[in-house]
């Protein structure tokens, strides 16, 4: 480890594109046609810093951390200092609260994920051939003394690949548990597979809000990869910002016009647009936005010009499950929040992200706290999913088990 070098970037543009996918996609190719998560890819961490949209006037500072050999990178940690907690989909304003209750200072803190993306998968990058448990460990040190040289109070590793996040959490970083929806294909081949697996009054459901988008006259259309005209990216702007503008304050508008162009123009072969229309999809009245790999799709963003019923479902979950279906997805992530996603087979699964807080007070309280935590989110995902609307026999494959072992589980009522 001698010959290796740490050093922080403020700026993807520090490293080459070839460089750093090289790393992510253990030496293979990363595009649409590979498993790699596009969220990390250079481009479109590269895009969200030159847009606008991931800068420091909006909170987000890039301080992202190089492990060199000489002129070679080998291992790399895309990360941020922030000055809040919006765009992230983990909620920890109220380790905020104590940090003021504590007289310490909470921000800026240190956060590592795709921005603005609750996408599981997060984990530092290795060369091909390198040591990923010997790097983690050489990192996470170099982390903390960042760190505490720089009074920064925690740093936090959001939606972790789960094989890399063992490897974190054995190295001292303490689980948090939350919890997201995720439809996992388990052989359908049709949309009528799909409609099969559920109980037959949810069956009813998804065909009457279905007929009430055909009688609207609307059918949706993908709109897939280098096929998606620019000119819908930037339309599916105009959506997205008058989508977030109905929430007003609440909107969460974080992508700035920039990040949609870059979009079109350089990121469109892992798009997939689902068009709503009246017989010519370059002239949608609602879209939705979703990004995809070999086998990974998730929802992004939407945005409807008209009120009608059920259309939201069929642009953000039954479209995009079709198109799936047909390309063979196996798992579909509709993105963070909203109940009524579980009604159309989102199964409830858990998500953990990894944190250390370097102030000793604060981070004991945290620890004590977090066991129980996350023994209460596991029994809040297994309630969830004893509900859901399937058949009786059908049993999905991808429904997580317990989180926790036996002998934490809290003693049954009575």
């Amino acid at each position: 480890m001698a010959e290796l070098q740490v050093r922080w970037h403020q700026s993807m543009a520090d490293f080459s594109e070839a460089e750093w996918d090289r790393l992510l996609g253990d030496g293979e190719d990363v595009g649409p046609g590979s498993c790699a998560l596009p969220f990390f890819r250079w481009r479109w961490l590269h895009r969200l810093e030159t847009s606008g949209s991931i800068v420091p006037r909006q909170g987000w500072q890039s301080c992202h951390l190089g492990l060199w050999r000489g002129a070679t990178l080998v291992a790399a940690a895309p990360l941020y200092l922030k000055g809040h907690s919006y765009g992230e989909f983990v909620f920890d304003q109220s380790f905020a609260q104590l940090a003021g209750q504590l007289g310490l200072r909470y921000y800026p803190k240190l956060v590592g994920m795709s921005p603005l993306s609750p996408v599981q998968g997060y984990r530092f990058l290795f060369a091909p051939g390198e040591d990923p448990a010997a790097l983690t460990v050489l990192i996470l040190e170099h982390v903390g003394a960042f760190c505490r040289q720089n009074q920064i109070l925690s740093c936090n590793f959001l939606y972790v690949d789960p094989a890399w996040g063992a490897i974190a959490q054995a190295a001292g970083w303490a689980p948090w548990i939350n919890q997201q929806g995720l439809w996992t294909n388990p052989g359908h081949t049709t949309f009528d597979g799909y409609l099969a697996s559920f109980n037959a009054n949810q069956r009813r459901n998804i065909k009457r809000e279905r007929k009430a988008v055909a009688a609207a006259g609307l059918e949706v259309s993908p709109l897939v990869g280098e096929a998606i005209p620019g000119a819908m990216v930037d339309r599916m702007h105009d959506f997205y910002a008058q989508h977030c503008s109905r929430w007003g304050q609440w909107g969460s508008k974080y992508l700035t016009h920039d990040f949609f162009l870059a979009a079109s123009q350089e990121l469109r072969s892992n798009l997939v647009l689902f068009s709503a229309h009246r017989g010519d999809s370059n002239e949608p009245v609602a879209m939705s936005l979703c990004v995809h790999n070999a086998n990974q799709l998730w929802g992004r963003y939407w945005g409807s010009d008209e009120e009608i019923d059920s259309l939201h479902f069929e642009v953000c979950y039954y479209a995009p499950i079709a198109w799936a279906i047909g390309r063979g997805i196996t798992s579909f992530d509709p993105g963070a929040g909203g109940a009524h996603k579980r009604r159309r087979g989102f199964v409830a699964e858990a998500r953990t992200s990894l944190h250390c807080w370097f102030e000793p007070q604060f981070d004991a309280i945290l620890r004590r706290w977090l066991p129980e935590a996350n023994v209460q989110m596991g029994l809040e995902i297994e309630a969830v999913n004893a509900e859901l609307p399937f058949t009786a026999s059908y049993d999905p494959p991808h429904v997580p088990g317990s989180i926790f072992p036996e002998s934490q589980r809290p003693p049954a009522a009575g």
